[in-house]
């Protein structure tokens, strides 16, 4: 029997899932690593202690699955977004600890270009909003504030990519400097039409397009890895964003196929075929996984609190003693007593992008109790991720007709039923809950020739359950009419 070895290399913690090629998983192995914080705003993480655990839960889930080095047929990476790594060349070492996708430090350099009136070019050629969240700018911001950096740039000994990049180099001994398409389309550097590092945007930025990574398609031969770094020498044969990885694990290959992840928050895609699509209703555009040179599209909406509100519930409000009572307290009452939860507790994301939204429990009376506020709380995940699905529906000039789903809380059978009533359709659960994961190796298998095509993907890709969409239309509308009052409330 050969294994496939993929790699999830997150924001908190890094795994490794060791599959069967039947992709039926033996073993995993998580680890987290440190979160530093330097200053209100900023978050960054040490890039040896990525390397680190990558190489520690490789060991130790083969070492679990009692699989041998000979056995392992090739490994694949899924890994945090946006977040960018700058090392030497020569010796490997970090110019700077590695910028999180998370941290806001180039906030006013982005401000200054939105003023400027490069807001429009950005997103035409990238389908990104001129944000902080996005690669460019902390790029830009280590060239401009790490004096290493410069030294090694006059040098030519400066590399400087996302996490995937960072770990190709490392594992395969700097052999191999290369990124993927969905990858590369996150750094607000790539023209997502011509599939190419844009010299405009690179001369906007202040970086050389020359220490740019090459650009592959998610399932590709990127090399070997090192035998001195890892211990065995095997084909990379994937490499794909978290969130387009999720995408493909839950074989959302069709146009007009959703998934959605809940997580700290909810992420969405909707695949949208050959069509990169501008959305009007706050959505940005990104490339999907693909196995060719042949350009796939999707568009993505973010919700900033999905289960970190269930958490804040439990760790500051003290209403829980455990996340999973949620889902018991929510149907412990039939309604929500009128209250509403809108956890703006960091703005609001698509499709309001509304920074300065607050967050508030509204519709409090004299009868509101736990249960009440429990339930508001989980319905607003689902509310959230419908505004979304709306925003979605509007720009594909189509209903959506399904949403698959993954996460932390796509475990909770309430806010699953409650999602398929408020947004009339059905949520469609699957067998194997670590999707992520998964789509890294459905595109490593492909690579190696273990499937044939898409289809052969479908034919093993299960879903375990489904729940249909019961509510009235009337009910619903109520409903929603009450959710986007509290909206509006917030938004003041």
């Amino acid at each position: 029997m050969k294994y496939i070895v993929i790699i999830d290399q997150g924001t908190t913690s890094t795994r490794a899932i060791i599959y069967n090629t039947l992709g039926e998983v033996q073993s995993s192995s998580q680890e987290e690593f440190k979160q530093i914080y330097p200053k209100p705003g900023y978050v960054e993480h040490d890039p040896i202690d990525i390397l680190s655990s990558v190489r520690s839960v490789i060991s130790t889930a083969l070492t679990k699955a009692r699989v041998k080095y000979s056995q392992i047929l090739c490994l694949g990476i899924t890994n945090q977004r946006e977040t960018v790594i700058a090392w030497d060349k020569n010796t490997g070492e970090p110019v700077y600890n590695a910028l999180v996708w998370q941290c806001r430090r180039t906030k006013e350099r982005c401000l200054e270009l939105k003023k400027a009136g490069y807001t429009d070019l950005i997103q035409k050629k990238t389908g990104l909003k001129l944000d902080s969240y996005f690669s460019a700018s902390k790029m830009e911001w280590i060239l401009k504030n790490v004096k290493q950096s410069q030294v090694l740039l006059n040098e030519h000994r400066l590399l400087v990519g996302t996490v995937d990049t960072y770990l190709l180099w490392q594992l395969s001994g700097g052999k191999i400097y290369k990124t993927d398409y969905t990858n590369a389309s996150r750094t607000m550097l790539y023209n997502i039409h011509e599939l190419c590092w844009d010299q405009e945007l690179c001369n906007l930025f202040h970086i050389p397009m020359e220490i740019l990574p090459e650009v592959c398609p998610s399932s590709h031969l990127y090399g070997y890895t090192d035998k001195e770094m890892l211990g065995f020498e095997v084909p990379i044969s994937s490499v794909a964003g978290d969130q387009q990885s999720s995408l493909f694990g839950q074989c959302c290959f069709e146009k007009g196929d959703l998934k959605v992840t809940y997580g700290t928050g909810c992420f969405l895609l909707l695949n949208t075929g050959s069509s990169a699509l501008y959305s009007n209703n706050g959505l940005i555009t990104t490339l999907n996984c693909q196995t060719t040179d042949i350009p796939s599209y999707a568009l993505e909406g973010s919700v900033f609190v999905g289960g970190a509100v269930i958490q804040w519930l439990r760790d500051e409000l003290k209403l829980l003693s455990k996340s999973s009572d949620s889902e018991e307290l929510a149907r412990s009452v039939d309604n929500t007593n009128g209250v509403y939860l809108v956890p703006a507790f960091v703005g609001l994301g698509a499709p309001y992008w509304d920074f300065e939204a607050e967050g508030l429990i509204t519709g409090i009376t004299r009868g509101t109790n736990r249960a009440h506020i429990v339930r508001a709380a989980l319905e607003s995940i689902a509310y959230q991720v419908n505004d979304v699905t709306l925003a979605m529906s509007k720009d594909m000039h189509q209903a959506i007709q399904f949403i698959k789903v993954d996460g932390g809380a796509s475990e909770n059978g309430f806010l699953m039923e409650f999602q398929a009533d408020i947004s009339n359709v059905s949520i469609l659960c699957p067998f194997h809950k670590e999707v992520t994961a998964l789509g890294a190796f459905y595109l490593a298998a492909l690579q190696q020739k273990i499937y044939t095509s898409l289809e052969d993907i479908k034919q093993v890709n299960q879903i375990e359950k489904v729940f249909p969409s019961k509510m009235d239309e009337k009910k619903r509308n109520e409903l929603l009419n009450g959710w986007n009052k509290a909206i509006k409330k917030s938004q003041i």
